[in-house]
């Protein structure tokens, strides 16, 4: 099992943003120093919390401080930008980061950005299948490009303009061949979008704000799209995202993961909590449909949603975690607010030094 990481980087309101795009910064680079296969990083653009706008700009200061860590969007948000600037930038970062990239993809469900760009009472999703497959299209079609899907809203032409013989009309391949990996955020349990990334090989990361119960829904899913194409599902494909905190001291795991009052981890929750009532959606946490509002407090959403303890016990969450959602190939340890940097750093260290490799000596990894 591989060690990945991700950060849709909320943080108090009262920190400074050049503090925290530094932070967000240094904890991408302590994951490389640390042996993380990836990391996932989000944008937002309306969110004071969230300090990133562009995940792909973020992750371009980080190509020359990292050396191995595959730099991943987390996602980009495809109803934001044209399709063909989303091609031609991520082909560019791949060649950048010579195939040091993951194209991680969603329509982008903040409403308030939605509606800074005018596209409050659009179909977000239609959109974001639109724009895939223009994206694709441009990445394996040559020029000069004459992309015009029916019912798609985004056409794609250098009919016109193009002179191929001086380099006019071309938009830039990537560097891996014929795309990089691509990979879909997952938060709704049954996601039917699960199938459709099976069909077409895209690969699925189930969110850390999802209850674990759920999260093997996601690979039924895949696992039926992939059959549907007669191709046999890998489980190495799949991604599980999870909030962990490893201490050397298992009272410190309880208080910083989420008993404290100050903790970022329960800040973390209570956040989310909040902005899913706002639109509907505590399903996510709940146990059961009947499961009541009332209940998905947020003491209730951080004890069902952290993974903490001491090395030993966090295997052991980790382990049980896998007994019911199935083999999956990746963790994705979600980053949360650096209240402690000491305490923060510590616990990436552990999960990378101590706790994978002994979750990986208990199932024969």
């Amino acid at each position: 099992m591989k060690l990945g990481y991700f950060a849709m980087p909320m943080h108090p309101m009262h920190r400074s943003w050049t503090e925290t795009l530094k932070e967000d910064r240094a904890a991408v680079i302590l994951a490389d120093q640390l042996g993380f296969h990836d990391a996932f990083i989000g944008e937002h653009l309306t969110d004071k919390l969230e300090n990133i706008t562009n995940s792909m700009l973020f992750l371009a200061t980080l190509i020359s401080d990292t050396k191995t860590i595959k730099l991943a969007t987390g996602t980009t948000n495809l109803t934001q930008t044209h399709p063909a600037l989303v091609a031609s930038h991520a082909a560019m970062f791949d060649h950048l980061s010579e195939g040091r990239f993951i194209l991680g993809i969603s329509p982008g469900n903040l409403r308030s950005d939605a509606e800074v760009l005018g596209n409050l009472n659009l179909d977000l999703g239609k959109i974001f299948a639109e724009a895939i497959d223009v994206i694709l299209a441009i990445w394996t079609n040559e020029p000069p490009y004459d992309i015009d899907f029916v019912d798609n809203r985004f056409k794609v032409s250098t009919i016109k303009t193009a002179a191929l013989e001086i380099g006019l009309g071309y938009l830039g391949k990537p560097y891996q061949q014929p795309y990089p990996e691509i990979v879909g955020t997952v938060v709704a349990p049954y996601s039917k979008g699960v199938i459709a990334m099976g069909k077409r090989n895209f690969h699925p990361l189930s969110a850390n704000f999802l209850l674990p119960k759920w999260a093997k829904t996601h690979w039924h899913n895949y696992a039926e799209g992939k059959t549907s194409i007669g191709v046999t599902p890998n489980s190495a494909e799949w991604r599980i995202a999870r909030s962990v905190f490893v201490a050397d001291d298992e009272k410190v795991a309880m208080s910083y993961g989420g008993d404290d009052s100050k903790s970022p981890y329960r800040f973390y929750h209570n956040q989310i909590r909040t902005k899913f009532a706002r639109i509907g959606r505590l399903g996510v946490f709940k146990d059961s449909e009947s499961q009541p509002d009332e209940e998905i407090t947020t003491d209730y959403v951080n004890e069902k949603l952290v993974i903490r303890g001491t090395v030993n016990h966090v295997v052991d969450q980790i382990l049980l975690m896998r007994e019911d959602s199935g083999d999956f190939g990746e963790i994705v340890y979600a980053g949360i607010d650096w209240v402690d940097p000491t305490l923060a750093k510590r616990s990436m260290e552990l999960m990378a030094t101590e706790v994978m490799p002994r979750v990986n000596a208990a199932i024969g990894g």
